[in-house]
């Protein structure tokens, strides 16, 4: 059975996929997309946010992804985000997966410190316990028996750290076909992800409905989806800038994510 990465296929494809790092830009131009100012950040400590994952028509996971607490990490003042995944009735039995992401959020510059991934998907294990120093532009993973030192150019973000990133861009003037683009340590490497914005769209869930921001990743053929494009992606068109839903084509079926239940969010939500 094909794997069904629950939290690197919400946290991760949510705003950007795990394809390779030879992704080839489209025509349209990329913009600069900085955060906004920290009093308006889309989200704070407390908020919580839940979500049923399907794979065709099956009910194959749950998700959480949770703003925990302020603490103190390697002397900075950051954020601690942790988002979880499982796989749950006739997938868990065929497939038992348990996902754990961990990110440390410096709360001035909101690149992370800290990063840690626990994944077991039938078996299938990775770890990550990632130190960064985003003066020194290096990281290291604890995970590993070596002492390798990794160096980027850029500031970068961890792919949990990401998904929060993505979330405070101040978007205001953005139009269609715009692409943002973060840059992402993943696996000991650097990728540039990017998401390419196609407009406004009202998306209808269980108990209510909501207007959101569409985006589409733009991925380079392989690893997970079939071509560029297959992965769509909706955001409540709000200061919140929470996902709703996404939906993807896989090479083996389809998986949708809707978002069950929020708590605390930072603004109102904007539902009807």
């Amino acid at each position: 059975m094909k794997r069904i990465h629950i939290i690197s296929g919400l946290i991760a494809a949510q705003f950007f996929v795990v394809g390779q790092s030879n992704t080839t830009t489209p025509p349209n131009e990329t913009r600069a997309f900085e955060p906004v100012e920290n009093v308006d950040l889309p989200f704070k400590v407390g908020e919580k946010l839940e979500y049923n994952i399907r794979y065709g028509l099956i009910k194959a996971g749950e998700a959480t992804l949770q703003v925990q607490k302020y603490t103190r990490r390697r002397g900075s003042s950051v954020y601690h985000m942790v988002g979880t995944g499982r796989t749950t009735g006739v997938t868990d039995w065929v497939f038992p997966t348990r996902d754990r992401y961990e990110t440390y959020l410096d709360t001035s510059s909101l690149y992370p410190v800290e990063f840690i991934r626990d994944v077991d998907e039938d078996g299938y294990i990775i770890k990550r316990h990632i130190l960064f120093d985003q003066d020194e532009k290096t990281a290291r993973d604890l995970e590993r028996d070596d002492d390798s030192v990794f160096s980027f150019e850029n500031n970068m973000q961890d792919i949990f750290s990401a998904f929060y990133f993505a979330r405070s861009m101040n978007v205001e003037g953005i139009e269609y076909g715009d692409i943002i683009d973060i840059d992402v340590f993943l696996d000991h490497e650097h990728f540039p992800f990017k998401l390419k914005y196609m407009g406004t769209q009202t998306v209808e869930l269980d108990d209510f409905s909501i207007n959101c921001m569409k985006f589409m990743p733009v991925v380079q053929e392989g690893r997970v989806f079939k071509d560029e494009e297959t992965m769509t992606i909706w955001v409540s068109n709000d200061k919140n800038r929470i996902p709703v839903r996404l939906e993807s084509e896989l090479r083996v079926g389809s998986v949708k994510v809707d978002l069950t239940s929020y708590q605390n969010l930072a603004h109102r939500l904007n539902r009807r």
